[in-house]
C-alpha cells in the first residue's frame, strides 16, 4: 500500500482521529494507552511507542508483538525495581525500552508494521494497551533538469521533481526557496523554473515531507555554468608601469595573463601586430633582443560565453632609444640638463638688479611728488595773484595774499570748477 498518495494520507488521518477518540476515553477512565502520534514510523528511521497515563507505582513494562501479551509474543520487558531487562522470543536486536516504558525500534522496517501490546504491572494492578504501528515506505523523489550546461545570467533551467507526494519542497544551492522574480514554481509544486540561471544557483534538489519534521530529499543535480572572463590581469617581471615595461637588452622578461572564467580561457599573444605561434597564458624571454622589443597583447577568450578580453604592455629599453648600434645608449651623446653661471656674471647680475630697483624708486618718488604738487596748485593760485573771469558776470580780481614762483604751472581752462566758478583765466594781476 502506498501511503504517500493523497487518498492514503486521508485514510491515515482518519485512523489518527479514531485513535485520539479512543485514547480520550482511556484517559478519562485513567487507563494507559499508546500515544497516537507515535504509531506512525518511517522506513529506515527509528520508531518510538510511548505510553500515556501510566501509573506511578509501575514495577514492570512488557512489550509484545500482536494483540495479546502472551509469553511467546514477548519482545522485551523492563523491571523498574531491579532495573533489569529481559528479551523475549520476538526480540530482533533492534528494540529497547526506556525507564518510562517507551519502546524504541531502531532502523524500522516495513515488516515492523502491526499491532503492539504493552502490559504495565503495578503493585496492585495490571493494565494493558494495544496499538497499530504503521511503518511508511520511504519514497525517494527523483529530479531531472532540461539542461545541464548554461551561460551565466543568460539561460533558463527547468527542474522537475518526480513523486506521488504533493508536499514538495525545492532547494537551490542547499537553501530552501519559494517563488520570486527569477524563480517560478508550478501549482502542483513539481516544476521549478529559474530564469537567468547563475553560477550560484547550483546544485538543485527537491524533497518531500514524509512527516512534519522529516523531509526526504532527492539526489543533487549539478548544472555547469559557463562564465567569464570577468577580468584580465597582465603581470610581468620586471614590473610594468602604466603599460610600459623597461628591460635591459640580454635580461630575462616574463609576462603572464590571469583571467577568471569557466571553462578556462584560451589565450593568444600578438607581438607588434603579428600573431605568435603559442597559446600559453605566459611568455618567457630568456635573453631580450632588439627584435623582441615592442608591444605585446594578451587575448583571453571563452568559447562558451563568447566573451573576449585583452591587455597590452610595451617592452622597451630603459630609455627611448632607436634601434641600431649607432644609436645605442653607449653611442648616444649625453645632453646636460643643468644650468650654471660664473662668479663675475653673478656680480654683474646683482648690480644690474640693484640699479634697476633704484631707478624704479626714483621714478616712483617723482611721480608721487608731481601728483601731490599739482593738487596744491589749485589752491596756490591765490598766492600768485591771478585774475579769473567767471563764465557769467564781471571779472573778479583775487586778492594777492603772497608771492612766489612755481617751476610748474598747468594751464587753467574754462571748464575747471573753483569755488564760486566756473572761471576763465583773463590775465595775471600785476
Amino acid at each position: 500500500m502506498d501511503l504517500s498518495r493523497p487518498r492514503c494520507r486521508v485514510w491515515r488521518e482518519l485512523v489518527l482521529v479514531a485513535s485520539l477518540l479512543a485514547c480520550g476515553i482511556c484517559q478519562a477512565s485513567s487507563q494507559i494507552y499508546i500515544a497516537p502520534d507515535s504509531l506512525i514510523g518511517v522506513e529506515r528511521y527509528s520508531s518510538s511507542l510511548a505510553i500515556e497515563n501510566a501509573p506511578e507505582d509501575v514495577q514492570e513494562y512488557s512489550w509484545h508483538r500482536g494483540a495479546n501479551d502472551t509469553e511467546e509474543n514477548l519482545i522485551i520487558s523492563y523491571n523498574t525495581t531491579s532495573h533489569s531487562r529481559r528479551d523475549g522470543p520476538m526480540y530482533s536486536g533492534r528494540e529497547s525500552v526506556s525507564i518510562r516504558g517507551t519502546l524504541r525500534i531502531w532502523r524500522s522496517q516495513l515488516n515492523d508494521t502491526g499491532n503492539y501490546t504493552v502490559r504495565v504491572d503495578t503493585i496492585n494492578d495490571t493494565q494493558r494497551a494495544t496499538g497499530w504501528l504503521e511503518i511508511l515506505e520511504l519514497e525517494t523523489p527523483q529530479i531531472s533538469v532540461n539542461t545541464t550546461s548554461v551561460v551565466d545570467g543568460e539561460d533558463a533551467v527547468a527542474a522537475t521533481c518526480y513523486t506521488n507526494d504533493s508536499h514538495i519542497r525545492w532547494y537551490v544551492n542547499y537553501v530552501p526557496v519559494s517563488g520570486n522574480y527569477r524563480m517560478t514554481i508550478s501549482p502542483d509544486n513539481k516544476t521549478l523554473v529559474i530564469r537567468m540561471f547563475g553560477r550560484f544557483d547550483s546544485p538543485l534538489q527537491c524533497g518531500i515531507e514524509i512527516l512534519p519534521e522529516l523531509i526526504q530529499k532527492s539526489d543533487l543535480v549539478y548544472v555547469t555554468v559557463a562564465y567569464g572572463p570577468y577580468s584580465l590581469l597582465l603581470s610581468s617581471s620586471p614590473t610594468d608601469f602604466n603599460g610600459i615595461l623597461s628591460a635591459e637588452i640580454g635580461s630575462q622578461v616574463e609576462m603572464e595573463c590571469i583571467s577568471y572564467s569557466r571553462p578556462e580561457s584560451k589565450y593568444r599573444w600578438i607581438h607588434n601586430g603579428s600573431l605568435l605561434s603559442f597559446s600559453e597564458k605566459n611568455i618567457t624571454l630568456p635573453s631580450l633582443t632588439w627584435d623582441q622589443m615592442g608591444r605585446y597583447r594578451c587575448i583571453a577568450e571563452n568559447s562558451a560565453t563568447q566573451v573576449t578580453l585583452y591587455e597590452e604592455v610595451h617592452v622597451q629599453a630603459p630609455c627611448e632609444c632607436s634601434r641600431g648600434p649607432l644609436h645605442s645608449p653607449r653611442h648616444r651623446p649625453v645632453v646636460s640638463r643643468s644650468f650654471t653661471i660664473s662668479g663675475s656674471l653673478l656680480v654683474l647680475l646683482i648690480i644690474f638688479i640693484v640699479l634697476g630697483f633704484t631707478h624704479f624708486l626714483v621714478v616712483l618718488i617723482r611721480a608721487l611728488f608731481r601728483h601731490y604738487s599739482t593738487r596744491g596748485l589749485l589752491t596756490g593760485i591765490l598766492t600768485v595773484g591771478s585774475a579769473v573771469q567767471p563764465v557769467s558776470g564781471p571779472p573778479t580780481p583775487l586778492p594777492s595774499v603772497g608771492s612766489g614762483k612755481f617751476d610748474y604751472f598747468p594751464a587753467l581752462t574754462s571748464n575747471w570748477i573753483l569755488p564760486g566758478g566756473p572761471y576763465a583765466v583773463l590775465k595775471p594781476v600785476s
